[in-house]
């Protein structure tokens, strides 16, 4: 079995040095499909492709490292309390996750994760899910998020995971309704931000599990975009 498994290893490392070197070799055939007429030409076009595939290949290993474990980073809480864990995206690359007593309730395994806003609502007393979703806030429409929103029964817990860009279709009705469930960053979200939260309807949720990274290409870990987020911790148990 030792075997089997060091073998898939060398194998998915193999795969992710071939797969960038495959692109670049298709960049360079598109992008010179005549010959090369000098060397500056030719050293140009090598310096190029090398950049792209060394871009894929770090985006590739970004995705085997992120999407690995599910729910690896394990949480122990108290009886009367929900242990959470959540993980932004990664670009648009790597979709983000929300673990609840350390199983994965939103993630791209379970096929409910997506660009834009990505929602699990809590029960604040069984700590059973509820609801979850995901909002195209680039492309799609705010409308159904606002719905979404407004249909939250007192007593549940919100946990949101930004991915790709959580801001464009925003308007000011579906900021207040996020500030209403206790965000304090809901307000300024903008483009490609990075965002992750855990609030609530009326349930009591007074820590400030919240945190929020602002995307400025002068400081971006993946060049249009921020680096990932996360946040983990104990919900207390609503109680009326």
């Amino acid at each position: 079995m030792g075997r089997r498994q060091n073998c898939r290893g060398r194998g998915l490392q193999g795969l992710l040095v071939f797969v960038p070197a495959v692109i670049f070799l298709m960049f360079i055939l598109q992008k010179y499909s005549d010959p090369f007429e000098s060397t500056a030409e030719l050293r140009r076009a090598l310096s190029e492709g090398f950049a792209m595939s060394g871009q894929m290949f770090k985006m590739s290993k970004t995705r085997s490292k992120l999407s690995a474990g599910l729910c690896s980073v394990k949480q122990v809480c108290p009886e009367d309390q929900f242990s959470f864990y959540i993980q932004s995206g990664a670009a648009n690359v790597v979709a983000p996750k929300i673990c609840i007593q350390n199983k994965l309730v939103l993630g791209s395994v379970l096929n409910n994760a997506g660009t834009g806003i990505n929602i699990v609502i809590l029960n604040g007393k069984t700590g059973e899910v509820t609801k979850a979703d995901h909002f195209d806030m680039y492309i799609g429409d705010v409308k159904p998020l606002i719905d979404f929103l407004n249909s939250i029964e007192r007593g549940s817990f919100v946990l949101i995971a930004s991915f790709d860009e959580p801001s464009s279709k925003l308007n000011d009705e579906a900021r207040k309704l996020l500030t209403e469930l206790g965000s304090s960053s809901a307000q300024s979200l903008g483009f490609r931000d990075n965002w992750v939260f855990v609030g609530g309807k009326a349930a009591g949720v007074t820590n400030n599990f919240e945190k929020h990274i602002k995307n400025d290409n002068a400081v971006n870990k993946y060049e249009n975009w921020p680096e990932l987020i996360h946040i983990q911790g104990c919900i207390p148990r609503y109680s009326e």
